[in-house]
Parts: structure tokens; C-alpha cells; sequence
């Protein structure tokens, strides 16, 4: 079987963020999964115009590109707020037809709350894309400091939850599009 692309995408663009340590973590726990060929996609690596121009911009197709590579997704989000980035939100909108009738999970963190009130409002969004949410994430809590082996252990088994249904609703979404495309 053709190994499911899972792009990881990073939604922090902030200086001194978290989001590119969290991302590392989770990629290294996908890694570990043969049925998965995994790809990295920091926003904070793109440099997307300040407002969305008349005529996309190669860096904007790029990720659209990208996004439309994949097969299946999982956002690293902050929670600034009780919401996610606007550099996460930017992104989102520069592809629509690539997030179709694909899977999106979360690793979400932030204090107190791991992230929740920024997946809340993220499943919205990709609900309007047509997008498929999974519902277990990972949640990291940044009050707790250094993870004990206990939270590291439940860490490492919310992160397999979360792979196996991306896996799951990846691998059946997939031959659902190669049987008849989406239209929406």
C-alpha cells in the first residue's frame, strides 16, 4: 500500500514560539509509522504578503500546492487568546479545493485549556472547506513545564489515537476520491 501523505503544519510564526518544538515532537511520533511518508510545513518557513493581493503570489501557490499534495493533516496550534494565529488563518485561506474531503487533526497547546478553545474554532473552519475533523487531539500544556514520564507516556498515546484515525479516515477518503472525486 502507498504510505498516506501527512503534511504537519506548524501555525506559529511568532519569534520565541513553541509551536516548532511541539511540531518536532509530534513529527517524530509519526515518523515512527510506516503507512505514513511525512512532511513538514512551517508557516513561519513561507513569506506570505501582508494582505491577500488581487493575483496569488508563487509563495501563496506553494503552499496551496503543497496542501493539495497531501492525503491528511495535522495543525500544531498555539492558543492565543481562546484562539488560533492569524498567520494560521492566512494560510488556511490561500488553498479551498485542496482541503476537500480530507482528514485534519490537531496538536494543539497553551495554558491551561491545551489549545482546546483554538481546535474549537478550527474545526469550523475546515468544516467550511470540507474537510473532514478528526475528534481525538493532543493537548499540551505549557504550565506543567517538563512533561513527567506519565504525561509523556499519555502524550505518546494521544498521539497514536490521533495518527490512527488520521490513518483510518485518510486511507478512506483517499480511495473515496480515486471512485468519485468531491464536489461540493
Amino acid at each position: 500500500m502507498t504510505p498516506l501523505r501527512l503534511a504537519v503544519i506548524i501555525g506559529s510564526t511568532r519569534e520565541g514560539r513553541m509551536g516548532d518544538r511541539v511540531g518536532r515532537w509530534f513529527v517524530d511520533q509519526a515518523r515512527q509509522r510506516d503507512e505514513m511518508a511525512v512532511t513538514v510545513v512551517d508557516l513561519a518557513g513561507y513569506d506570505f504578503p501582508a494582505s491577500y493581493p488581487a493575483e496569488t503570489t508563487p509563495t501563496m501557490r506553494s503552499f496551496a500546492q503543497q496542501v493539495s499534495r497531501a492525503e491528511a493533516f495535522v495543525v500544531v496550534t498555539p492558543e492565543y487568546n481562546h484562539s488560533f494565529p492569524a498567520s494560521l488563518k492566512q494560510a488556511i485561506d490561500y488553498a479551498y479545493d485542496e482541503w476537500q474531503a480530507k482528514p485534519v487533526g490537531f496538536v494543539s497547546y497553551g495554558c491551561r485549556s491545551v489549545g482546546l478553545h483554538a481546535v474549537d474554532q478550527l474545526r469550523t473552519v475546515f468544516t467550511a472547506l470540507h474537510a473532514v475533523t478528526v475528534r481525538d487531539i493532543v493537548g499540551v500544556d505549557l504550565l506543567c513545564g517538563e512533561p513527567t514520564p506519565q504525561a509523556e507516556d499519555q502524550l505518546r498515546q494521544d498521539s497514536r489515537v490521533l495518527l490512527d484515525q488520521l490513518c483510518w479516515w485518510g486511507l478512506a477518503l483517499r480511495d473515496g476520491r480515486a471512485a468519485r472525486p468531491y464536489v461540493s
